[in-house]
């Protein structure tokens, strides 16, 4: 059996030399290069293809649910370089030198996909969404006309249609874009566009100093935005927050009324021009921080915004998924008045990073209005088909990855009621967790979550019965960096931290995947003790 493969293999050897000697014979030489046939040797690339799926399917998915499996292995940065052998040489390596490397890459690698990794928001491994990104890797699309992606195309139609409907509006237009970051500088430049169309043509000169609101819990990507579109940071008015990180609406109605006090308006022939002062465009409420998980109230923000005119925009790209539940959902009440939302399937939803959605609530073909170059090699009106699909030019971005592919096959495999029991069952585990930081000695809450986000502390034996001064929270302030090293050099769960306005360094649990179990938060609160115990 053995001498047959060999023969086998040495006939396909013989055909491939005779294939490459007949070409050189034929060769048709321009430059010194031969132009005859390809030159990759597709059979080798589809073997080391076929190996590094195994790799992977044996590395990485199977190994996705094992808790015995450490969560990352730590190197320090230096060290890494060197075991990894990064530099990228004349002369191609051999394959299973590649594939060793594949195999070095995971190894090091943190695993997202692990149980007991909740150190961010995105977590967990989705069996469809997985299946969707290989496709889309390897079929390599950009989604910007319908001639070179009519299927990705129509599949973004129908996933953005049906996340305008859970949002509550009537109709709507969207784009995936790439995070959420990218989502809200797409809504702020939408807003600013709305509010003086010139800016397109015309740019900055003459405009008026445009100020916008929105939370002091808010995502820093509001100061970014701001940043990059020369709006300035200094225009950016953060309203203060309750004790739960929520907007307080009246505050938000002094600093709108004290803007507007601040203008001197004079006449211009296309918007109104302030010679001083601010002139409020926008609106940009949070619908789950990224730290506290924290909604503002969206209902009386609009009421603000309908009586003064201005654009609301809801960076829901942390808690828009709540919309799936129809027992969370309230969390979003008046979300619905909006007029553009940022949702983010790959959080909650797992739908693999990225896969980000600004939704807008329009039907006048604003966002191609904004964004559109009309480019004539790519946008030509004359088509065969209908070019309304060709939705490319509604976009900053040139080529777009196919990122709702990912959450409609999700959605086709769970279903609606699938990805609202994804939601229910994390929000339930959290529940679970808060109740047991509340029997345990040592661990303090926060303060009470309402979505997926656990806040607490945890106090070591030794200073538990300190005195709450300054000494205590000096001290307490050191905990959480220790524990979190230990945990990483252990690899046994990751977790983050942060100090956050005016408290110490706290703990930060996110539930997410449905391969978390009770019993992986009852590892946590253990292997916190286990690690900090001694200090």
């Amino acid at each position: 059996m053995n001498s047959s493969a060999d023969s086998g293999g040495e006939m396909e050897a013989d055909s491939n030399k005779q294939e490459i000697f007949q070409r050189k014979k034929n060769a048709v030489l321009v430059n010194g290069v031969i132009l005859n046939g390809p030159i990759t040797d597709s059979k080798a690339g589809e073997k080391f293809v076929e190996e590094a799926c195994k790799i992977i399917m044996e590395e990485v998915i199977r190994k996705a649910g094992d808790v015995t499996e450490k969560v990352c292995e730590w190197q320090p940065p230096e060290k890494l370089k060197k075991l990894l052998d990064l530099e990228m040489r004349d002369t191609g390596e051999p394959h299973q030198r590649l594939l060793q490397l594949c195999q070095d890459i995971i190894r090091y690698s943190v695993k997202t996909n692990h149980p007991r990794f909740f150190n961010q928001l995105y977590a967990g491994i989705d069996y469809y969404s997985l299946v969707a990104r290989f496709i889309t890797e390897a079929l390599n699309p950009s989604v910007y006309t319908y001639e070179v992606s009519p299927v990705f195309l129509l599949v973004e139609e129908a996933v953005l249609k049906r996340m305008i409907e859970f949002i509550g509006w009537k109709e709507g237009d969207g784009i995936f874009n790439p995070g959420g970051s990218v989502s809200n500088m797409y809504a702020m430049n939408l807003a600013r566009y709305k509010y003086c169309p010139d800016i397109k043509e015309k740019g900055l000169s003459g405009l008026p100093r445009l100020v916008l609101f929105t939370s002091e819990e808010c995502h820093y990507s509001m100061n970014k935005a701001a940043s990059f579109l020369g709006i300035g940071t200094q225009n950016v008015y953060f309203i203060t927050t309750d004790e739960r990180g929520k907007m307080i609406p009246e505050e938000l109605e002094k600093q709108v009324q004290r803007a507007r006090k601040e203008t001197t308006e004079a006449e211009d022939l296309h918007f109104p021009h302030f010679e001083q002062g601010a002139a409020p465009f926008l609106v940009c409420a949070t619908a789950g921080t990224t730290v506290l998980g924290a909604f503002d109230p969206l209902d009386k923000i609009a009421d603000i915004c309908e009586k003064h005119g201005l654009w609301l925009h809801v960076d829901a790209s942390w808690g828009g998924s709540a919309l799936m539940s129809r027992k969370h959902r309230k969390l979003l009440h008046g979300i619905h008045r909006a007029d553009s939302v940022a949702w983010n399937p790959h959080k909650m939803l797992m739908a693999g990073i990225q896969c980000c959605a600004l939704l807008v609530k329009d039907n006048s073909d604003l966002l191609k209005k904004c964004y559109s170059a009309k480019a004539s090699y790519l946008f030509q009106q004359d088509k065969f088909y209908d070019v309304s699909y060709d939705t490319g030019d509604k976009s900053i971005q040139c080529s777009r990855r196919p990122d709702a592919f990912k959450f409609w096959m999700t959605w086709k495999a769970l279903g609606t009621t699938g990805l609202e029991d994804r939601v229910n069952r994390a929000l339930a585990l959290a529940r679970y967790l808060v109740d047991e930081i509340k029997k345990r000695e040592g661990f303090q809450l926060l303060l009470e979550p309402e979505y997926a986000n656990i806040c607490f502390w945890y106090i070591p034996s030794s200073l538990r019965k300190m005195e709450e001064g300054p000494e205590f929270w000096e001290k307490l302030h050191q905990v959480a960096p220790v524990i979190k090293e230990r945990m990483m050099k252990k690899g046994s769960m990751m977790l983050g931290y942060q100090p956050h306005r005016g408290k110490v360094n706290f703990f930060r649990q996110v539930v997410i995947s449905p391969q978390v179990s009770r019993e992986d938060m009852d590892f946590l609160l253990d292997e916190i003790d286990l690690l900090g115990r001694d200090l």
